[in-house]
């Protein structure tokens, strides 16, 4: 047995040692992460998480970490996630025991994730407790970059997104999301080499690795006072409609102009506002079937009014050289332009291999879900003469995404239809995911839901109106438009992953010495 095997056997626990105790343990500590996010917001679960996972996992061979990274995923994913089982469900007219496969296989699938990382965790850092303690914030990181781009991505649930509300919040125009993650995961180890230091009467150690792990908590309040961007003195009024319509109807022909009624009913009193936002696919007609609807709305509208709203566009692409769909969102008054959603969702808006799946059931079958992605780099929208970036729905998830494009635009803009996860945390944590987006970029950041939740969230990612859930209602208020940019719009994640790649060199070049039981 080598020295770095006795090292990391040396650390043992009754929770490395009982596989089942183990298992059980990550289990818990995945869904602990869940706790962080809302409508929990128990922020402070994220390094308490990491430790418990640290406890399991440190003493272990390299060889079962693929299966503890696993499990670990599938305590997140399994709690945090599961709500994709009612868009399965009640919305795919799946029967119950093919939407619980269908959900389980969702959820196993994106633990590997954790399980790959992990596994690449244990072939760095073979046995060496120091080396395993110093690349897991590393290895966290680079596996969370790789599940929000692999397979078009899923980038939900990063822990640096329950700080919207944390101490850590003020990381974010610095680092972004990927920066708070690191050091959640960064304090967990430390609290992990700690523990380890005191068990072995070195208090001196352990206090230095504590200060060091909490200079980030005690900084980062005072960073929320900086003003990264400059906001216009000038409020530019704003109204929101959230027409709440039932998601089983949202699509019959039937009811389609009964939908657009309902809209136009509800922005009656408020044609005279400077922004007006209508949500995903309000107007559930594709563009070239609905142009006496955009004159009439045009007609209403007031002179220095701009109503931006959800619709499918179907036409001719120089792109593909073919006719298509897209799910869009256009400007009409005194704005222009329409964007063309770049981020698409697998199976609800596009199903893969659809020539096999397509009949096989009813969730491969959902209406609208041969959309075809826009192109890359689009413009932003105008209004009333300011630039507005629109994400469409998931596309808000993408913290780099949003970063990029949010340069040379004065205001934020996301719509979405998230009727498809029902009464779920689904909708809650697409709020919070949307809060961080305006936190990273020092942006207001507009968010039109059909059944909620509608909101305006401030360039400092605080909520300053909304409107609750399954309510049909206009939200009204003040945004104010920004210049400048922050740090993290500038870079992007990229300095955080360089810093990962860079730790991962430095423990593979250097000599890392084995933490030995004592203390050597």
């Amino acid at each position: 047995m080598n020295s770095d095997a006795k090292n990391t056997r040396a650390l043992k626990t009754p929770l490395s040692s009982n596989a089942l105790l183990g298992a059980a343990a990550l289990l818990v500590a995945g869904a602990m992460q869940t706790l962080t996010f809302s409508p929990f917001n128990l922020w402070w679960l994220g390094p308490v998480s990491v430790l418990l996972i640290l406890l399991v996992t440190v003493p272990l061979a390299p060889e079962k970490l693929f299966r503890a990274g696993w499990l670990t995923g599938l305590g997140l994913f399994g709690s945090g996630a599961s709500w994709v089982y009612v868009s399965i469900s009640e919305h795919g007219n799946t029967a119950i025991p093919i939407a619980v496969l269908l959900t389980v296989l969702f959820v196993a699938g994106l633990a590997l994730f954790h399980g790959l990382a992990f596994w690449f965790w244990g072939k760095l850092a073979k046995e060496s407790a120091a080396r395993r303690l110093i690349l897991f914030p590393a290895i966290w990181i680079l596996g969370d970059w790789l599940r929000g781009w692999l397979l078009t991505g899923f980038p939900w649930l990063y822990l640096g997104t329950a700080h919207t509300d944390g101490p850590l919040a003020g990381l974010a125009p610095l680092t972004g999301v990927h920066g708070i993650t690191f050091w959640i995961t960064a304090t967990g180890a430390a609290l992990y080499g700690s523990w380890w230091l005191l068990k072995h009467a070195k208090p001196v150690a352990a206090g230095a690795t504590l200060a060091v792990a909490l200079i980030p908590w005690l900084i980062a309040p005072a960073m929320n006072r900086v003003e990264w961007t400059e906001l216009n003195e000038e409020p530019t009024s704003f109204a929101a409609m959230q027409g709440n319509i039932p998601q089983q109807i949202k699509w019959d022909p039937e009811f389609l102009k009964d939908q657009i009624v309902t809209y136009l009913g509800m922005t009656e009193d408020h044609w005279d506002t400077d922004l007006i936002l209508w949500p995903e696919t309000a107007i559930p007609i594709p563009q070239d079937q609905v142009g006496k609807i955009i004159d009439h709305i045009s007609e209403q509208l007031g002179d220095n009014s701009t109503l931006i709203t959800g619709i499918p566009w179907y036409g001719f692409s120089d792109r593909i050289e073919d006719f298509t769909f897209h799910n869009s969102i256009m400007a009409i008054g005194n704005g222009e332009g329409i964007y063309h959603k770049q981020k698409l969702v697998p199976f609800g808006e596009y199903v893969p291999l659809q020539s096999v799946l397509r009949g096989l059931i009813g969730f491969f079958d959902l209406p609208m879900s041969d959309f075809s992605r826009g192109p890359a780099w689009q413009d932003p929208l105008k209004a009333n003469g300011v630039n507005v970036m629109p994400f469409i729905c998931y596309e808000v998830a993408y913290p780099d995404f949003v970063a990029f494009n949010a340069r040379g635009a004065g205001l934020l803009l996301t719509i979405s239809n998230d009727g498809w996860f029902g009464d779920s945390i689904g909708p809650l944590q697409h709020l919070q995911i949307a809060r961080m987006r305006a936190l990273e970029t020092g942006r207001y950041m507009l968010r039109g839901t059909n059944n909620g939740v509608t909101a305006i969230i401030n360039n400092r990612g605080q909520l300053t109106e909304t409107i609750p859930h399954f309510e049909r209602a206009t939200l009204t208020g003040e945004v104010f438009t920004a210049t400048g940019s922050t740090p993290y719009m500038q870079t992007g994640s990229w300095p955080v992953l360089t810093l990962a790649v860079i730790l991962i060199v430095f423990v593979r070049e250097r000599v890392i010495p084995p933490v030995s039981a004592s203390g050597s």
